[in-house]
């Protein structure tokens, strides 16, 4: 039969790369579940009056290279001017080594948070080797793997310095005049929710202030200045004062480190080492401190340890998962760290090496020497004596300045009063600097660079002696071997082959959502269109993104059933956080600011409890009944305790157990009788696309994990991003931000991250994602991804109990496997399947959560029915292997479950097991075989411990 055009055109559709199973796949898994359809099995699943009558409007699906042309179309309309605006920003040369064979490789960004450290030892090691970079350029005593951007860095310094304040009775936060507003902004949102009262001041005033448990000052001001605060910080130091600097990177690779002036904590961005500035992120934060303060810090920290083997071996260390367990005792709510981006900047200084970054920071720094004397030799007046890569010039007619640089399609920092900032960095060439004198003197200027420069070698003082770093930096060998491109790619992927990614084998983890990041999806974030762009650009330059954010927005609010949504959370937990902000506002705004009351079911992700204390909210648990449902009763009771002190609930949805609660509709009733709003975590969103929407359910608010059901890639732990959806009523209490104000896009609120967008440079993998699916393929996602999961459940139970299961014996979208019962009857525990499952090429699933002796399993609708069988039958294998121990065929300390994983150098060793080398490592035969590197780690050894910083290379020989 003769097919039309349409007919022929849609076959090559995205949706059917997208998802896994082919119809054939379809037809066979919907029979083994006993369902007649995927809207059979829906309607089974999912309670009727949630479910929407069609999905939401939000278009056709299309191909990719439709897609794509659609939105290098809208990334033209962006403008690149040359930017010299600075503020924490500044363009960047991403060496292509790096750029091919980290960012645009799924071995890398496709990773996973490496919760199990025995596939995660490359990416670990080049997360060691970020810390070693902070430890070294910060003079601090520990450093951690990365936090979400500089100004939510200063405000988790703030709440950290609280917390180890010795000054318990102060409650005043010092934050110096010339910090970057941007991180003042976050910090006073911060500062709000947990009643601090911040002080903004010349640094040199902090000691007028009484009642001061922390300070923060910043090396080199926003403006340029380079501060010499040794003298200031040893006297607040002797009234045990917090210190708190923000720095540089490339400025601290000339500069003299903080912590050798003696400040407490030091943090800023690595941006420029190596990242675009993609319109305000996604970077990575550093954040270093004193040792005697390393479990008072926020984020995640890697350590040293060692395998069962007594070999050395990496893992997160203390704060793994620490948000989890301690619920909102917690020391911050991060989850999502910038995993991807630390490394790219770890790697940019294992490229560069200590010579090479002095010749870059040199190179910078003797430019904007040039630059001054020019300016000065014109008769030009410099706002500074002392600067790095800033100046602040003083101009009389500053309105044809600005007019010349825009003529010139050159960007300035304008805000200044009565002058002009001009930031240059690693891609300033000398026609810039002509072009800089062209725009501040007019074109008769007469300038000669080299000239100049020849004048500046033989005086230049910009820098004060006592501000000159003079000890060495990165002498550890790691950064000075790998720099031709043959060694660091080499290494790169050495490293890249210890790790297990999604290029290789599904990754079942249950609430996290491991689904295909598709080339087409991520092709565009390396745009120079898109990647080039800083946050703070004049707004007509930015005409693109603001399309493309528009698009997205309405998209997300009609899949959501919001009425508007706000993109500046740059993680869950972030979106968490500024959810709760805007129901605490709201409240305000209606004289009830006295609601303080957050009600949480037992059963929720640990980062709600941290998000609501950092909120400023009274935690209460609602209880779970057995089935793992939210307890009604228990809410009602909660709610009615908390009167009209009740704030809020948040609430997952489908529930962290795996099922859609038929009562979430009277969970939402009760909160909003008694005055309180519906808080909808988005992390399970991936089970509701296209089905239902938390507005019609009716929620107030979610965040949604584009890192999860948006297809944003995990990168190993971030970038992440975490937009918020609201209704109506809560519209006008989203994040604002203090230095870009769009009307329509922006509130006046505070700013909970750096840039007003987040991490934009990443929106366009979900918006390619959204685009190519269309409303269709999303709903059909949400069914294959269900579907995948209740396939998993029927072949598994059997071996397997599934602790919560809803309606006919279904879950949602993942499922949790029982393991307790199974440890009782022969000692054989989760963390050991887990352990064996390496030996058969998998991932383990999410392990004791939410529900401690457990496996969660979520497959995602991107996995074929021939990789979930795979899946299903290392399973089932690992049942037989369980079974032989309880039987007595092999020792219960000394089987190949509590042994795995094994790796490849025991081959080589004498085998003294009671069985055989074939089992041992190949189990599920010979192909495609993962080898991981390490053995079984040791936690124990790796607490007692603690060890953070680069080891010598002689132990991983």
């Amino acid at each position: 039969m003769t097919q039309t055009l349409d007919q022929l055109e849609n076959r090559d559709a995205f949706i059917d790369r997208h998802i896994g199973p082919d119809s054939e796949q379809l037809h066979t898994m919907l029979k083994t579940v006993g369902a007649d359809s995927l809207d059979a099995l829906t309607a089974q699943i999912v309670p009727a009056d949630i479910q929407l009558a069609t999905p939401p409007a939000i278009g056709e699906a299309t191909t990719e290279f439709a897609a794509l042309a659609e939105l290098k179309a809208i990334a033209a309309r962006n403008k690149r001017f040359k930017t010299f605006i600075g503020m924490g920003y500044a363009a960047v040369h991403t060496p292509p080594v790096i750029l091919r064979n980290m960012l645009e490789n799924p071995g890398w960004y496709t990773a996973y948070t490496p919760y199990q450290p025995e596939v995660s030892q490359g990416r670990l090691e080049a997360l060691l080797n970020f810390q070693q970079v902070t430890i070294d350029l910060s003079g601090m005593d520990i450093a951690s793997a990365s936090l979400l951007d500089e100004a939510t860095a200063a405000a988790e310094a703030m709440a950290m310095a609280k917390r180890v304040s010795k000054l318990k009775g102060a409650n005043r936060f010092f934050v110096a005049a010339d910090v970057h507003p941007q991180t003042l902004d976050v910090v006073r949102t911060r500062a709000e929710t947990f009643g601090f009262d911040v002080i903004v001041d010349d640094a040199q005033k902090v000691l007028d202030h009484q009642d001061v448990f922390g300070v923060l000052l910043q090396q080199v001001g926003t403006t340029g200045e380079v501060h010499d605060y040794a003298a200031l910080i040893a006297e607040l130091k002797s009234r045990k004062v917090v210190v708190s600097v923000a720095a540089d990177f490339m400025a601290l690779v000339l500069l003299t480190a903080p912590g050798h002036q003696g400040a407490d904590i030091v943090f800023g961005s690595a941006q420029r080492f190596g990242v675009p500035m993609g319109y305000g992120g996604p970077h990575a934060a550093f954040f270093g401190a004193r040792d005697e303060h390393k479990r008072s810090m926020p984020g995640r920290i890697i350590g040293v340890s060692k395998d069962a083997a007594g070999n050395t071996a990496l893992r997160m260390a203390m704060q793994t998962r620490e948000q989890h367990i301690r619920r909102e005792k917690a020391n911050s709510n991060i989850c999502t760290s910038q995993v991807l981006l630390a490394n790219i900047a770890s790697l940019y200084a294992v490229y560069h090496g200590p010579k090479g970054l002095k010749r870059i920071a040199d190179r910078i720094h003797r430019m904007t020497d040039i630059l001054a004397a020019g300016l000065q030799h014109k008769g030009l007046k410099l706002r500074h004596s002392s600067w790095f890569d800033t100046l602040c010039v003083e101009i009389a007619d500053k309105a044809a300045v600005l007019s010349r640089a825009q003529a010139k399609e050159i960007n300035l920092r304008s805000d200044v009063l009565n002058a002009v900032g001009i930031t240059l960095d690693e891609t300033t060439t000398r026609q810039d600097l002509l072009n800089l004198f062209d725009v501040l003197l007019g074109d008769n200027h007469g300038l000669d660079i080299s000239e100049l420069d020849k004048d500046v070698a033989h005086d230049s003082r910009s820098i004060p002696d006592a501000m000159l770093r003079q000890d060495a930096i990165l002498t550890h060998p790691v950064f000075n071997r790998y720099h031709s491109e043959t060694e660091m790619m080499r290494y790169m992927h050495s490293l890249e082959r210890k790790d297990l990614a999604l290029n290789q084998a599904m990754i079942p983890l249950g609430s996290c959502t491991m689904k295909l990041n598709a080339a087409a999806e991520m092709i565009p974030i390396t745009w120079p269109e898109f990647a080039e762009l800083h946050p703070f650009c004049p707004v007509d330059q930015a005409e693109g993104y603001h399309q493309m954010i528009a698009q997205l927005s309405d998209w997300l609010v009609k899949l959501t059933g919001y009425d508007a949504l706000c993109m500046q959370p740059n993680s869950g937990a972030q979106g968490e956080y500024a959810g709760l902000l805007a129901i605490r506002h709201y409240h305000e705004s209606r004289n009830e600011g006295h609601r303080d009351v957050c009600l949480i079911p037992a059963s929720a992700h640990g980062t709600n409890p941290a998000s609501a204390q950092m909120a400023g909210m009274q935690v209460v648990v609602v209880a779970c009944d057995k089935q793992g449902n939210i307890d009604l009763t228990d809410l009602r009771a909660k709610a009615e305790q908390a009167g009209d002190q009740l704030s809020c609930i948040m609430v997952t949805y489908p529930s962290t157990h795996g099922v859609y609660e038929e009562t979430i509709r009277e969970v939402c009733n009760v909160v909003h009788q008694f005055g309180g709003q519906v808080y909808l975590d988005g992390a399970n969103m991936n089970a509701q696309v296209g089905i239902t929407t938390p507005g019609h359910i009716g929620a107030d608010v979610s965040h949604l994990n584009l890192h999860k059901t948006f297809c944003i890639p995990h990168g190993g732990g971030g970038p992440g991003m975490g937009p918020i959806g609201v209704k109506a009523h809560l519209a006008p209490f989203v994040p604002g931000h203090s230095v870009v104000q769009i009307e329509g896009m922006l509130t006046r609120q505070g700013a909970v991250s750096a840039a007003p967008f987040g991490s934009a440079s990443i929106l366009p993998i979900s918006w390619m994602y959204i685009r190519m699916m269309g409303a269709q393929g999303l709903k059909r996602a949400s069914q294959t991804a269900i579907l995948n999961a209740n396939y998993i459940a029927t072949r598994l139970k059997s071996a397997f109990p599934v602790l919560y299961t809803g309606r006919d014996g279904r879950v949602a979208h993942e499922c949790i496997l029982d393991i307790r019962p199974l440890k009782e009857q022969t000692g054989i525990s989760e963390l050991d399947i887990a352990k064996r499952l390496i030996d058969y090429g998998f991932h383990a699933p999410t392990m004791s959560f939410p529900v401690a002796g457990t496996l969660m399993v979520e497959p995602t609708e991107s996995e074929s029915k021939l990789e979930l069988d795979r899946f299903i039958d290392a399973m089932l294998t690992i049942r037989e292997e369980i079974d032989r121990v309880a039987k007595g065929e092999w020792p219960l300390d000394d089987n190949p479950l509590v042994n795995a994983p094994h790796t490849q150098n025991e081959l080589a060793e004498e085998w003294v097991h009671p069985y055989s080398r074939e089992l041992a490592v190949f189990p599920a035969g010979h192909a495609n075989k993962y080898w991981p590197t390490v053995k079984r780690l040791d936690d124990v050894y790796g607490d007692r411990n603690l060890f953070c910083s680069c080891v010598p290379m002689s132990e991983y020989q």
